[in-house]
């Protein structure tokens, strides 16, 4: 082999190789990504586990969780965050990423797919709603995936948690109790959420396969669902799969 005839095939093959990387390298669509876990949470540290900033950048970045010491609840919808916090008794709605996070669950998703649900269903007959219908939609369920919901909620139990700072000792009725929580009736609002069956005490409650968060439409009430009841159709939102 001539040394012309060599250089060029040694050239072909790294730029194959360098092309091969760049397709590995290509983020993965609709992929669930986690930092930190609830079991971690439950056994007391609740330190920081991801600083949000970190994820400023993305786009149609969609994520739910825990602030640091359990000081707040995250929710960010399509990249806009609407963080709640409990200050003086008062909830705050903080639209910032500079904070440090013990649990996040999130995802990049460009396009949604749009579905309705059916009226009078409990948090547990939604739960089967969501599973067969990204089944039926092609997403691979063995795998997390995030959904949305929008709409009209007959009922809505949530919280925010305000971690007492020195105590040690947690379980989820101390969680949904430490810092403000209510019950919403026949408001509009915004709910990210994601869903798994294989992440029971990761980022779901082990009797539950879904974890959600929503913000009303005013902006003015955001964090965790701890319950749910519809009355009427609400839209539900499952990654557009290529």
């Amino acid at each position: 082999m001539s040394k012309s005839i060599y250089i060029i095939a040694l050239t072909t093959i790294l730029l194959m190789g360098s092309s091969c990387q760049s397709k590995d390298k290509k983020p993965k669509v609709n992929e669930v990504k986690h930092s930190g876990a609830l079991r971690t949470i439950m056994s007391g540290n609740i330190k920081s586990v991801i600083d949000l900033d970190s994820l400023s950048n993305k786009k149609h970045f969609y994520a739910l969780g825990a602030v640091e010491h359990l000081k707040g609840e995250i929710q960010i919808f399509d990249s806009k965050p609407s963080n709640s916090f409990v200050t003086d008794s008062s909830l705050q709605i903080k639209d910032s990423y500079n904070l440090k996070a013990a649990l996040l669950v999130y995802a990049e998703v460009k396009e949604w797919d749009s579905y309705k649900t059916e009226n009078n269903t409990t948090k547990e007959a939604l739960e089967s709603t969501i599973f067969e219908l990204a089944k039926s939609s092609g997403i691979n369920t063995e795998k997390p995936f995030p959904f949305l919901l929008e709409g009209t909620v007959a009922s809505l139990d949530w919280h925010v948690i305000n971690w007492k700072d020195g105590d040690t000792v947690h379980n989820h009725k101390k969680h949904t109790e430490a810092g403000l929580n209510g019950n919403l009736k026949n408001s509009q609002v915004q709910i990210i959420g994601f869903y798994s069956t294989k992440h029971k005490a990761v980022f779901t409650h082990h009797t539950t396969n879904m974890h959600m968060h929503f913000k009303t439409d005013d902006n003015a009430i955001a964090g965790h669902i701890d319950d749910i009841n519809l009355d009427n159709e609400l839209i539900l939102k499952l990654p557009k799969q290529e």
